[in-house]
């Protein structure tokens, strides 16, 4: 099972990125996150549906100095998510 999140509000350049990611590696998820060139936030991730329940609940408080707006949530395709990594992905 996979999702695809877009996290909105102030979510760049107060550590989310790399907070989501150590929440995905502790949930043993699999996929990647990136800054967005919109201001936003996405991540892809794939793994058992408590941990998928698990990552969107963090992701909607994210870290201390993030003030979230919204976070989209859609399926995704399970094909389209790397197995067992997660990454930090460049800006698109």
């Amino acid at each position: 099972m996979a999702k695809l999140l877009v996290i909105t509000g102030l979510v760049q350049g107060v550590g989310y990125r790399a907070s989501f990611e150590a929440q995905a590696r502790a949930l043993r998820l699999s996929g990647w996150v990136r800054n967005r060139r919109d201001g936003s936030v996405q991540a892809l991730v794939r793994g058992e549906p408590d941990a998928l329940e698990k990552i969107v609940a963090w992701s909607r408080r994210g870290p201390a100095a993030a003030v979230v707006s919204e976070v989209t949530v859609t399926e995704a395709d399970d094909a389209s998510v790397p197995e067992n990594r997660f990454d930090v992905r460049p800006t698109a």
